[in-house]
């Protein structure tokens, strides 16, 4: 079965590539060489959370614990760079994320295919949600907030997601309902958390959270949505709802 599922993650790979293939080439090269980066620093990542979460999944905790304090460090640096402006806003946003971190973190400790199964997901919603969003996006979310989210590009994200849960539905056994169920559930969570990301990015007129990775706007550009779609299943799960 994880063999399988990993031949899956490679298709969804090579279809990226070949998408970034067409997008990039309408680009300048400077612009093209950094969304390669991008690529390819998200292909690594993802293959180490994958690994982390198969062969040992103490280690994904260990990365997980990683992930919230450097999140947690980088909120507070741009709070600090602003020279403690919005002071209100920062202590909602610090406790929301603690919060979430702690739901998250929960998460990293349940069954090891529930983990797989919701990591997974996650991960192809917010990649073909951006590759969906390059290849047809025309019309904005929410474009003073996230200018690079757009209608088509959520919608894309979804579909994939969504339909992709099923090929991955014998790791949790659950009906085709309630796994379609919780799939939008992931799915709306990770959208959320993304957008609480950019929002607070907004909110002290930054690009980026920090230069951490490559290609990325910093940790928590890179996984707030893993983050509170993980934190989402983390709560249901402890509300009984996944028995």
């Amino acid at each position: 079965m994880i063999v399988t599922i990993y031949i899956i993650i490679l298709s969804y790979f090579l279809l990226g590539a070949v998408a970034f293939y067409f997008i990039n080439r309408k680009k300048d090269r400077s612009t093209a060489r950094k969304s390669w980066i991008k690529y390819i620093t998200y292909f690594i990542i993802i293959h180490a959370l994958f690994f982390g979460i198969i062969f040992n999944p103490l280690i994904f905790r260990i990365i997980a614990l990683v992930i919230i304090l450097v999140g947690m460090f980088e909120l507070i640096k741009l709070f600090w760079n602003s020279g403690y402006r919005k002071q209100s806003f920062f202590v909602v946003a610090f406790v929301l994320f603690v919060i979430l971190s702690a739901g998250f973190f929960r998460f990293t400790g349940l069954s090891k295919d529930l983990v797989l199964f919701t990591f997974l997901v996650l991960s192809i919603f917010d990649a073909f949600s951006q590759i969906s969003g390059q290849l047809a996006g025309k019309r904005k979310l929410f474009p003073a907030i996230s200018p690079g989210k757009t209608v088509e590009g959520l919608v894309g994200g979804v579909l994939i997601a969504l339909a992709s849960s099923l090929l991955l539905k014998s790791l949790v056994e659950f009906s085709i309902s309630k796994t379609l169920l919780i799939a939008a559930g992931i799915v709306l969570f990770a959208f959320a958390g993304d957008l609480a990301a950019s929002v607070y990015k907004r909110k002290y007129n930054v690009k980026d959270f920090s230069q951490l990775l490559p290609g990325h706007g910093g940790f928590l550009d890179r996984f707030d949505s893993l983050i509170t779609g993980g934190a989402f299943v983390g709560v249901i799960e402890l509300l009984g709802f996944l028995n």
